[in-house]
């Protein structure tokens, strides 16, 4: 990726982790961890990977995007917001009584949403179905889904995985937030999912690991997964929940709980001091 390219990205990022900041503040509520964590990923999609018009979000030939962790919204909105689906200003809208955006993604309200989520295990399974439909059809869209580390731990996950095998689903990329947090902590010591990539690929998959943060390799993985044939793909991503924010990184905590007014002023100032270098870059 040239480097230019890359700077983009990261300025994009940084005002998409802006945006999580500044909506979950409004809520004073929402789920600004691992919204965080999938920042990047949210933004290589929307900027770069996915097929889709924000002028026609229901194009029949867009590539589609299946947030299996729903309770992440505050991330996607954020992306789909700054890639022109809908206006900035409204993310500070987010959970409020009559906004569209609700605490978790509504196909109903939201352009650019593609599934309603927020029961967690149930969002690949709809990519599953939307992946199978492409086949049926023959269509040539792709259909991406991203689930989290702590999710994996629902079992509905692995039988769609098995379906997902089953039916040669090589459309489909599933895409592992693996930060290592969930509500009630580590991951390995509430339910170990470890190790996620033999898991997959016993279950069929073409599996690569790597840096959530690093857009070469998100590039590289997504690349890699389009050359697949045969088989679904999944990329497990290792990320930094709250990644970005000194006092949210790595802290369970923040799974689920909104920044007080002085949070949101560090929060803030720590990532605009972060986009004033990238854009002086």
């Amino acid at each position: 990726m040239k480097s230019q390219e890359k700077k983009q990205l990261q300025v994009a990022a940084c005002k998409v982790r802006m945006g999580i900041i500044e909506s979950t503040h409004a809520a004073k509520c929402g789920h600004p961890g691992g919204s965080l964590s999938a920042a990047d990923l949210f933004t290589y999609l929307y900027f770069r990977e996915l097929r889709v018009d924000p002028a026609n979000p229901q194009w029949a030939d867009r590539d589609r995007f299946v947030l299996s962790k729903g309770h992440c919204a505050p991330g996607l909105y954020a992306a789909l917001a700054h890639r022109g689906f809908f206006p900035v200003a409204d993310l500070v809208t987010l959970r409020r009584v009559g906004s569209y955006l609700q605490g978790h993604p509504n196909m109903n309200s939201v352009p650019g949403v593609d599934m309603s989520t927020g029961s967690l295990g149930q969002g690949i399974s709809a990519a599953c179905g939307m992946a199978l439909a492409a086949k049926v059809k023959k269509q040539d869209y792709r259909v991406y889904t991203l689930l989290g580390d702590g999710e994996i731990q629902e079992g509905q996950v692995w039988e769609a995985c098995m379906f997902a095998s089953h039916y040669h689903l090589d459309n489909l990329c599933v895409i592992i937030d693996n930060n290592g947090l969930q509500i009630d902590g580590d991951v390995a010591k509430v339910m170990s999912p470890y190790p996620i990539d033999a898991k997959l690929e016993a279950f069929g998959f073409h599996v690569r690991t790597i840096d959530g943060h690093d857009f070469d390799a998100i590039e590289a993985a997504l690349k890699e997964a389009k050359t697949i044939q045969g088989k679904p793909s999944a990329i497990v991503m290792r990320t930094v929940k709250g990644k970005d924010v000194s006092f949210m990184e790595n802290n369970a905590g923040w799974h689920g709980v909104a920044p007080n007014d002085a949070q949101y002023e560090q929060a803030m100032a720590e990532l605009k001091e972060k986009l004033t270098a990238l854009e002086g870059m």
